[in-house]
């Protein structure tokens, strides 16, 4: 099998506009004859987002037989805005590759691509899998569609998983996780010179209240700690919107936004469970209620040691979240990829060249300890 540049794959993802409002199927349609030319096994997991909008995930297996290693990356990329150069136009600056999902995470897949595509599929005796979802940015659609329905996820019997994130290479144990209950106060809008309207602001004051004493709570508690993170507390948070209502107008509808990072074994379910129950004893309608917990695997976990070998750094947690938390209830999971995520997400996006041809080589020891 002809080897790939790691570099030229990079470029070659960066230029296609993948953001995650977008139809993703230029991605797929790029990637997946590289796939087949290199001895994969092919399967688009389709589907249609909440905004009309037609996505697609691509897996890609390799070789056989039970307890192999996935790769679970994604295409989507935030919106390029901001930036002063093109975002899709990828540019080596030193010793740099610049350009709109450079980072987070067209550069790390790239990386696991062109690690597993030389290798012959009869060397291996187990299964090589490579998933590139759609949607991670925005909700993790594509990875809950593929765990569902594809049927070579489900072929390959896998025992662990590798989740490329930016991570400097350094091997990621466990992180923390997303959490969010939105809601919502109506009240009537009126002119004030009249005083006759009713503050929907007015009417969920007392649970902003309560809400600023649970989080000084939240801070004091250490029940609601874990000192593996850094930091150890869950980033409580609240944001308000009346929606641009005017000083001389009583606003009609307030909505109160809570968000926190649930961390595994933790009490966030106590924590949703309270914030939604003082919402509704004031009245106000609770909009929505959602939590993606987050994930640990055992630091002695054999994945987790020989991630740890293969890039001669120690296991650690962080305190984003990523796909990570959908896998780890199925494999053993670490998150590892090149690139830092102060990177990610920003103006002038970039990853370390030198990173990613050391993650081609981490990626390549992991399949050959694991898988031949």
């Amino acid at each position: 099998m002809s080897a790939l540049d790691v570099l030229e794959l990079t470029k070659d993802l960066v230029r296609i506009n993948s953001v995650s409002d977008r139809n993703n199927a230029p991605i797929a349609d790029f990637l997946e004859p590289i796939f087949q030319e290199h001895g994969f096994a092919t399967e688009r997991i389709v589907y249609t987002d909440k905004k009309g909008v037609e996505k697609t995930t691509l897996v890609a297996s390799k070789g056989g037989g039970a307890g192999g290693i996935g790769f679970f990356s994604h295409s989507d990329t935030v919106p390029g805005t901001g930036w002063s150069t093109d975002p899709w136009t990828p540019v080596v600056a030193g010793d740099r590759l610049i350009g709109l999902g450079a980072c987070d995470m067209k550069g790390p897949l790239a990386a696991t691509i062109a690690a597993a595509a030389p290798i012959a599929a009869d060397a291996l005796n187990k299964t090589v899998f490579i998933a590139v979802t759609a949607d991670e940015e925005i909700g993790y659609q594509g990875a809950k569609e593929m765990l569902a329905r594809s049927e070579l996820l489900k072929g390959a019997q896998l025992a662990m998983a590798i989740v490329p994130e930016p991570t400097s290479l350094d091997p990621v144990y466990a992180h923390k996780g997303g959490a969010g209950v939105e809601v919502t106060a109506h009240g009537v809008a009126a002119h004030t010179s009249n005083d006759t309207g009713i503050s929907a602001t007015f009417l969920i004051a007392p649970f902003l209240n309560d809400m600023a004493e649970l989080a000084m709570e939240i801070k004091r508690d250490t029940s609601y700690h874990r000192p593996e993170f850094v930091p150890p507390t869950p980033g409580f948070n609240v944001t308000i919107n009346d929606f641009g209502t005017p000083g001389n107008v009583t606003a009609a509808r307030t909505v109160c936004t809570v968000g926190f990072r649930p961390m595994p074994g933790d009490r966030s379910d106590d924590l949703l469970a309270y914030i939604v129950g003082k919402a509704e004893s004031y009245g106000l309608e609770v909009t929505s209620s959602r939590s993606m917990p987050g994930f640990s695997t055992s630091p002695d976990a054999p994945v987790v040691r020989a991630v740890a070998a293969a890039t001669d750094r120690a296991p650690r947690t962080v305190s984003y979240g990523t796909e990570g938390s959908l896998y780890a209830p199925l494999y053993d999971t670490v998150v590892c990829g090149p690139g830092s995520i102060a990177q990610a997400h920003t103006d002038g996006e970039w990853i370390e060249i030198a990173q990613l041809t050391e993650a081609v080589e981490v990626y390549t020891r992991l399949i050959e300890t694991f898988c031949m």
